[in-house]
């Protein structure tokens, strides 16, 4: 594929190399943009937004699309197809946060959708869906994450894996790539447990219709009596029979756990390499003990007790990540992801032992000097942190 020029490809690139080429030109030692900067990143990545609901789309019985615009009705910060935003919520006394896919296209900038499906014993999700109305503020962060498209490494030969809620970001993508007019060949293959799971179903199909570049294929693992289509749980041969020759495709999952991990699995079993699989981080496991190295012994439903060093103690089970256990007890720590990728959510751990998952991306700094990424970490028992 010939090299491709940043200046055809990135909004805003070209006008910014060249006011700096004029700039330099003129000798300037850019004393007259001072403070430019500053603002200008504040707009675009703040650190909070101040967000109003406008509209409430339900989309199936379990999932329902909020749509969001800026409190004060400016534009809201730019985002790459593909990122997140985390929602700050107060339920009944309980200050907490849930990231959410935007998926909405990053074409305009006038509201977000946050398409939210209820979760087993959600929370967050329950709130979201049964109690959030036309006119409430939330709060949030600005957009964020790693886990989009890059127009210069990635290719033009896309699939995304999508289980559930997974096709939240994967809309936003199919409608930045429709919107961008790119010639770039898009596959969505679609895993749902049953019908009415699926969201965006009529949209989708419309625009595989449409677009000769996208492909739709729908899985069905649990399908009424006289379904047509693909059915089952996603295997080997079906995800060859559906993707055709591999090539240079590359490859973006987006579900619960344990879908993203047995993609990653049939992909490699495919041959598809390890770099060419972007994987979105969905929350703490939901059963770290089956993961390599949980100690011996250990139930998830036994009692611990936290410790902050000065401020108090709390009870909570060794199954319960320490971030939701801080949250529920009144203490705080900030966060983004709640997927152990950020790192915003560091604590020290001062005594006592956790379990870090697989999904805890641990620096060798953070191991070195006792940090533990609070989101994923597993207090397997008492143990006091300095937050």
């Amino acid at each position: 594929m010939p090299e491709q020029n940043p200046m055809n490809l990135v909004a805003g690139y070209r006008e910014a190399w060249q006011a700096k080429e004029a700039l330099e030109q003129g000798g300037s030692d850019f004393y007259e943009v001072r403070g430019d900067v500053r603002s200008t990143v504040v707009q675009l990545h703040p650190k909070r937004l101040e967000l109003e609901v406008v509209e409430v789309i339900e989309e199936t019985p379990s999932t329902k699309t909020l749509r969001l615009v800026a409190a004060d009705r400016k534009a809201l910060p730019p985002f790459q197809a593909g990122q997140y935003i985390n929602l700050f919520v107060n339920i009944d006394g309980v200050a907490t946060a849930r990231p959410y896919a935007i998926s909405s296209a990053p074409s305009q900038r006038i509201y977000y959708d946050l398409t939210v499906k209820r979760a087993k014993d959600g929370f967050v999700s329950n709130y979201l869906l049964d109690r959030v109305v036309v006119g409430q503020q939330l709060l949030s962060s600005g957009p964020m994450g790693t886990f989009h498209y890059n127009p210069l490494y990635h290719g033009d030969d896309l699939v995304f894996l999508a289980g559930g809620s997974g096709s939240a970001p994967a809309r936003s993508m199919l409608w930045d790539l429709l919107d961008r007019r790119l010639p770039h060949r898009f596959q969505l293959i679609y895993v749902n447990s049953h019908l009415d799971d699926v969201i965006f179903d009529d949209e989708f199909r419309a625009l595989d219709k449409r677009n000769e570049n996208f492909t739709l294929s729908e899985v069905i693992s649990r399908p009424p009596v006289g379904y047509w289509g693909y059915m089952g749980r996603l295997n080997q041969d079906l995800l060859q029979l559906l993707l055709g020759e591999i090539g240079n495709k590359m490859f973006y999952i987006c579900g619960p756990t344990p879908f993203n991990d047995s993609c990653i699995e049939l992909l490699t079993k495919l041959g598809v390499k390890r770099r060419r699989i972007r994987v979105e981080a969905n929350g703490a496991p939901k059963a770290p003990n089956e993961q390599p190295g949980w100690p011996e012994g250990v139930a998830l439903d036994a009692e611990v007790t936290v410790t902050v060093q000065g401020r108090g103690s709390f009870k909570s089970r060794v199954g319960e990540p320490l971030l939701n256990a801080l949250e529920r007890n009144g203490y705080s720590a900030e966060n983004a992801c709640r997927s152990g990728e950020c790192s915003l959510c560091r604590v020290k751990l001062v005594s006592g032992s956790v379990f870090n998952p697989q999904e805890a991306h641990l620096r060798k700094s953070d191991r070195d000097f006792g940090w533990i990424y609070s989101c994923v970490a597993f207090p397997t028992g008492d143990i006091e942190v300095l937050l």
